[in-house]
């Protein structure tokens, strides 16, 4: 089942993609957020389908916004595939590196990524996003964590890598700028999504292949990504985790071909969709 938000920004109305169908929610539900998540929304909606009771619409020429509301939090785990790691120089850390990211940096999975003022360094990397559907609290082990998962997205983590390793060694700057979360084009139910450490992702910037990876290459898987988060911070239903991206993105390439208005970024997980993204000045 894929869940998704249309509408101007501030304005999305939620839906269900079921075959070749969309069915609005405004019955069901008011947005896709952490209450609809937390109050068994899915289920809800899953019923829903199966009596018939939702009404079909057309979504032609819609913007399509992000798959699920502003998240609560988003946490991301830095240098989680060993290539990614060898590219920027960086050690294979013993422990998944966690840093926050702004929750208002979400945006559509079409809509335009700007390059911050006085940026040089805005970056690209493709990321399986993980939104939590109940709360995970001090779980036992990883083998409990993806029961919380709510579903799947293709997660655009953008980056500005002067503000995050050279302006005083926080990374939370150069992750924080706005637009630099596109999200979508939905969310995919973790019953469509078994095992998310096979999934294949790509990147593509103005036609060339940039990044060519697969979730299996996780130094820390999600489930185990999930579970250590617990350990540290709740984690509550629409919470979104950024679980790291495979090699690739600009900074481990030679001539470091950074991100400039007018490029365009597409993007792909297997089994979760695709976007695209143009690139404009703040």
């Amino acid at each position: 089942m894929k869940l998704a938000r249309y509408g101007a920004p501030g304005e999305e109305r939620p839906v269900v993609i079921h075959g070749e169908s969309t069915f609005a929610l405004d019955a069901l539900t008011s947005d896709l957020d952490g209450t609809f998540f937390e109050s068994g929304g899915i289920d809800r909606v899953r019923a829903a389908l199966a009596t018939g009771d939702l009404s079909e619409i057309d979504m032609t020429g819609q913007r399509i916004g992000a798959p699920i509301a502003l998240p609560g939090k988003i946490v991301c785990i830095g240098l989680n595939y060993s290539d990614h790691a060898a590219e920027t120089g960086a050690a294979i850390p013993a422990e998944p590196v966690v840093f926050m990211k702004d929750p208002s940096t979400v945006i559509g999975p079409f809509d335009e990524v700007l390059v911050p003022r006085a940026s040089v360094k805005t970056d690209w990397e493709v990321e399986l996003g993980v939104v939590i559907g109940t709360e995970a609290r001090y779980l036992a082990s990883p083998d409990e964590a993806l029961a919380h998962v709510a579903g799947y997205a293709v997660s655009h983590d953008v980056s500005e890598r002067e503000f995050q390793l050279e302006r005083g060694g926080q990374w939370d700057k150069g992750k924080s700028c706005e637009t630099f979360n596109p999200l979508g084009p939905w969310l995919v139910t973790s019953d469509e999504i078994p095992d998310p450490q096979q999934l294949r992702m790509t990147l593509d910037v103005n036609g060339v292949r940039r990044q060519d990876g697969t979730t299996a290459n996780m130094i820390f898987s999600v489930a185990h990504a999930i579970w250590y988060l617990s350990q540290f911070m709740v984690l509550r239903p629409g919470d979104l985790i950024n679980t790291g991206t495979p090699a690739g993105v600009a900074l481990g390439i030679e001539g470091n071909p950074y991100l400039r208005a007018g490029d365009v970024v597409e993007l792909a997980i297997e089994g979760l969709g695709a976007a695209r993204q143009k690139v404009g000045q703040a």
